[in-house]
């Protein structure tokens, strides 16, 4: 197992933006980086690394069928499904522990609420029906609020608001990924909206839901995340940018439309969390 082997069995580009979220709902509540800061989001990277691992360990048989995932490391037979268990209940278990120590019980929970719904409920509800990408949207919820109470706040209206719309930003990102690699969930047999739906009907209403978490972003300076109207502005500009990528992209649905919409709500993520940032440590 080298890094590479590593950074594909932890997710690399998952964990980053679990622990990311979690990094701006920090920042979002205290306004500061500190180094309280870099061991919350370094617990919760560990945390993101145990789930991801442990989901490589349900699914390697059905990676190995699927050209996107055939040569991550179990499939490859880099490192066996029951070493991949032991090292994922590890990094939980010290993850967890962290987790209280810095947040309590509360915090602790979260990070349990996150690793059961991704691997209990998420993971083999994907099986079985479609609906899975919508309930697995929860997932991406629950970061930023780790990140909140370790800093000290409670769940409130402004922590709720940007919880929901990091929910409301996951389903999107899901439905674009099937778009994009619905060859390879067909072959392992995962049922999509793609073969439910079909592409037309699906890129339709993955425009709409892209348009929805757009305006689910202009929702954070409404419930308190910030009284700066800089933040609005912003929000409300990266809204609209957005918009217009994704009915470009969508209108006429193709693979490389499927992949420019998947890039640039990707992209917007990561805006809205940096304005988030930039709000809370310039505006205090």
């Amino acid at each position: 197992m080298n890094a590479r082997d590593y950074a594909q069995l932890f997710k690399f580009p998952i964990s980053i933006m679990s622990t990311v979220s979690a990094a701006t709902g920090y920042i979002a509540c205290t306004g500061a980086v500190s180094w309280n800061l870099l061991a919350v989001s370094a617990l919760v990277l560990v945390l993101a690394f145990a789930a991801c691992a442990l989901n490589e360990a349900q699914e390697h048989k059905l990676d190995a069928q699927m050209q996107r995932t055939k040569n991550r490391p179990i499939p490859a037979g880099k490192i066996s499904p029951t070493a991949t268990v032991a090292l994922a209940a590890s990094l939980t278990v010290g993850a967890l522990a962290g987790l209280y120590w810095r947040g309590g019980w509360v915090a602790a929970g979260l990070g349990a609420l996150a690793v059961v719904w991704y691997n209990g409920f998420y993971t083999y509800l994907k099986r079985i029906s479609s609906i899975a990408s919508v309930v697995g949207s929860v997932i991406g919820a629950i970061p930023p609020a780790i990140g909140w109470v370790c800093a000290g706040g409670t769940m409130n209206s402004p922590i709720l608001s940007l919880s929901f719309f990091l929910l409301m930003w996951q389903v999107p990102h899901f439905w674009l990924l099937a778009l994009r690699i619905s060859g390879d969930y067909q072959q392992a047999n995962f049922p999509t909206f793609v073969t439910r739906m079909g592409t037309v009907s699906l890129a339709r209403i993955t425009f709409m839901w892209t348009a929805a978490t757009a305006a689910s972003a202009l929702l954070l300076p409404i419930f308190g995340l910030s009284s700066s109207p800089f933040l609005g502005l912003g929000l409300a500009a990266a809204g609209i940018w957005l918009t217009v990528v994704a009915w470009r992209a969508l209108r006429t649905p193709s693979r490389q439309g499927f992949r420019h919409a998947f890039q640039a709500i990707n992209y917007y993520a990561v805006m809205v969390m940096g304005a988030v940032i930039l709000d809370a440590m310039l505006g205090r």
